[in-house]
């Protein structure tokens, strides 16, 4: 066999070669990011999905995450008092012998209305030397007018008529020291007791409002340290509340507070934060705050133990959700929204906060405006679960 020529077997390597070589691949760009498009929206396993006929059964409803003001409250303790501007004490002035009772525990009574009548030695001696001293004020301004006379006629010399009329100034300013002793008292004069009897004064009502409390007994000897009868007004009582430094300082004055009683459950009473104090508790870091309660109806009772919750000043935006819309799962709290595919639900790992009535706080994991799923939350928390327990079914 003759050998090829050289030309001849080059052109027969070179279409082997050819016909071996795989062929260049043509780059794809479009379709390469119209995949990868496509592949996000499959569900994985922060998804939801649910069958189409399931769907159907399922009422699914959203709401808006929202962002609104909120002013920071704080939770205080605190107990029911009088008013100060309505309260008083009647006590007896002197030590007395309480002779007679007009009222009893529990009556509402007017200002200067009669309480009770007291008897005491101590009256009649002030009463005795109110007569005396007006007996001497008499002689003295009676010995003045004459010695004006005789002075007019020259009887006398002027000199006597000063000093006559000096000491007739001089008892009347007796009679008016002995008069304002009788007020305090309990008498103005006028009142007079015959017979073996010590003389008596009555003791009034100072202000308006109801015998909270009466120790006056007949034949007492009264103490005027103690008090004989506790009137107050209580139509409107105080709640004195401690709250600390760090708070108080950020309480208004004029706000208002929402107050719970022990003695009320599920009851809810509202107050104005009438005064905050000037004066830091150095054992307890604390200040006073008083409460002004409307108690017109009568249930609250002073010495009553509440609970108060008190706004503080300064304002910062938080973000709620519906309480339903937060699920718990084993991790943590999560929310579920809705996606463009039907079907399919985000599910998005949220820090829950406070409640807020039907509300609850949102710390973290959703944006105001987002759509989140209210009515149905707990559904497609059960097929996560489900999910989750049967195997991994939408991890693909």
């Amino acid at each position: 066999m003759k050998p090829l020529p050289l030309a001849l077997l080059s052109l027969l390597l070179l279409s082997a070669c050819n016909r071996e070589a795989p062929p260049a691949k043509a780059p794809h760009a479009p379709e390469a990011e119209g995949e990868d498009h496509d592949h996000a929206d499959t569900p994985g396993e922060a998804h939801v999905r649910i069958a189409p006929d399931m769907l159907r059964d399922l009422r699914v409803t959203t709401a808006p995450v929202k962002a609104r003001p909120s002013s920071e409250t704080i939770t205080v303790l605190g107990e029911l008092t009088f008013s100060e501007d309505a309260y008083a004490e009647v006590a007896s002035p002197i030590p007395a012998r309480v002779s007679a009772i007009a009222v009893n525990t529990g009556q509402q009574v007017q200002q200067g209305q009669r309480l009770a009548e007291l008897r005491s030695p101590e009256l009649g001696k002030a009463r005795a030397a109110l007569q005396a001293a007006q007996a001497r004020a008499t002689a003295a301004r009676q010995a003045a007018e004459r010695k004006r006379t005789l002075a007019a006629e020259r009887i006398v010399a002027q000199k006597e008529v000063q000093a006559a009329e000096a000491e007739a100034t001089a008892a009347e300013a007796e009679v008016s020291a002995v008069r304002a002793q009788l007020v305090a008292l309990g008498s103005d004069g006028a009142e007079r007791t015959s017979g073996p009897e010590a003389p008596g004064f009555v003791l009034r009502a100072p202000i308006a409002g109801t015998v909270i409390e009466r120790n006056a007994r007949l034949g007492q000897m009264a103490d005027p340290s103690q008090p004989l009868f506790r009137v107050g007004d209580l139509s409107s009582l105080w709640l004195i509340a401690h709250a600390f430094e760090r708070d108080a300082v950020r309480l208004q004055p004029g706000g208002e507070a929402r107050v719970t009683f022990a003695a009320f459950p599920g009851q809810e009473f509202s107050a104005k934060v009438g005064h905050v104090g000037q004066q830091v508790d150095a054992a307890s870091r604390t200040i006073p705050v008083r409460l002004e309660l409307d108690n017109r109806e009568g249930l609250l009772r002073p010495g009553m133990s509440a609970s108060a919750s008190l706004p503080l000043k300064g304002t910062a935006s938080i973000t709620t959700v519906p309480a339903s819309a937060l699920q718990r799962l084993e991790n943590g709290w999560v929310a579920f929204i809705p996606t463009r595919e039907a079907g399919v639900f985000e599910r998005r790992e949220v820090g829950r906060g406070r409640p807020l009535g039907d509300e609850v706080e949102v710390l973290a994991g959703l944006k105001a405006g987002e759509q989140v799923v209210v009515e149905g939350a707990f559904l497609l928390k059960a097929e996560v679960e489900k999910s989750s327990g049967g195997g991994d079914e939408h991890g693909h």
